[in-house]
C-alpha cells in the first residue's frame, strides 16, 4: 500500500495538471506535455507527449458502493482518514489524499458537472445521468501497445479519427488509497479523437485526445495557456488521456477520418 500510494503523490502531477504553473517549457514538469493546440493535430506532425505508465497493483481498486459509503470522504475528515489508514500527517501519502479532497469539493466553473466517483456504482449512476438514462454507453481510453519506459517523447501522428459524439463524460483517476474517479462533463463544445502515434523509441500508442473549443471559463492561471502560450477563449485547447483516465460516450458513437 505504501509503494502504491507514493506512485500516486508522484502521478498527482498528471491528474491535477491545471493547478501546476510554470513559466518556460525546457523548466515545466513533464507530466504538462500533453497539450497541444488543434491546428496541431494533422498526420505526419510531430510533437513531445509524456505518458506515463502505471504499474499495475492489487491494492488499487473500485470499491463497492457498501464498502465505499462506509468510509468518509471529505476534506474535513482528512485527521480521521489519515488514522484509517495509518498515514501521518506529513507523509507524501496525505499531502496526496489532502490534494484530491480538496480539488472534488472545489466549485465546478460555470457549465461544467462534476463528481468524484468512490465506487463503481456511483460512477455509472453519474456517467448515464449526463449521458441519459436510457443510453447505451461506452468506455474509451488510451492503449500503448508496447511496454516501454520512455514517458517523455516525440511522437508522430500516423492517423486522426474523430469519435462524432453529441457528449462526452471524462473520468481521471485520483491519488487515493483507493480508487477515485474524477468525472466531469463540460456544457460547451468539445471534440474527441482517437489518435494512432509512433514514438521516436519506436513505441506505438492509440491515443485518446479531447479538444474543448471554448476555455473562455477556464481560470486564467490553467497551466495548457502557458504550455501553449494562449490565453483563455475560444482558440481550441487539445490534450490527450494517460491510459487509467477514460472518456464515455453513448455507444451510438460512430468513427470517422478526422478532418482538422
Amino acid at each position: 500500500m505504501d509503494e502504491q500510494q507514493h506512485d500516486a503523490h508522484e502521478e498527482m502531477h498528471t491528474h491535477h495538471i491545471h493547478t501546476h504553473s510554470s513559466s518556460h517549457m525546457n523548466h515545466m514538469d513533464p507530466s504538462v506535455i500533453v497539450f497541444f493546440l488543434l491546428d496541431d493535430l494533422k498526420q505526419g506532425n510531430t510533437m513531445p507527449i509524456h505518458f506515463p505508465r502505471r504499474k499495475p497493483n492489487s491494492s488499487s481498486r473500485l470499491l463497492s458502493k457498501q464498502e465505499a459509503d462506509s468510509i468518509p470522504f471529505a476534506f474535513e475528515k482528512l485527521p480521521i482518514l489519515l488514522e484509517i489508514f495509518s498515514f501521518s500527517q506529513d507523509s507524501p501519502q496525505a499531502q496526496a489524499m489532502e490534494n484530491t479532497l480538496r480539488e472534488c469539493e472545489t466549485e465546478p466553473i460555470k457549465g461544467e458537472t462534476k463528481f468524484c466517483a468512490t465506487s463503481l456504482e456511483s460512477m455509472f449512476d453519474f456517467i448515464q445521468k449526463i449521458l441519459g438514462l436510457e443510453s447505451q454507453i461506452k468506455v474509451l481510453s488510451t492503449t500503448h501497445l508496447n511496454n516501454s519506459k520512455i514517458l517523455l517523447q516525440k511522437y508522430t501522428i500516423i492517423e486522426i479519427q474523430e469519435i462524432s459524439t453529441p457528449k462526452s463524460v471524462a473520468c481521471h483517476a485520483m491519488p487515493y488509497p483507493y480508487t477515485v474517479f474524477y468525472c466531469h462533463y463540460q456544457e460547451s463544445k468539445s471534440r474527441v479523437f482517437k489518435v494512432s502515434l509512433e514514438g521516436e523509441n519506436g513505441d506505438k500508442s492509440e491515443a485518446i485526445a479531447v479538444c474543448h473549443l471554448d476555455t473562455s471559463q477556464w481560470s486564467e492561471n490553467h497551466v495548457a495557456f502557458r504550455v501553449l502560450g494562449i490565453k483563455p477563449g475560444y482558440s481550441p485547447v487539445c490534450h490527450f488521456f494517460p491510459a487509467d483516465n477514460f472518456t464515455w460516450v453513448p455507444s451510438t458513437t460512430t468513427n470517422d477520418k478526422a478532418s482538422i
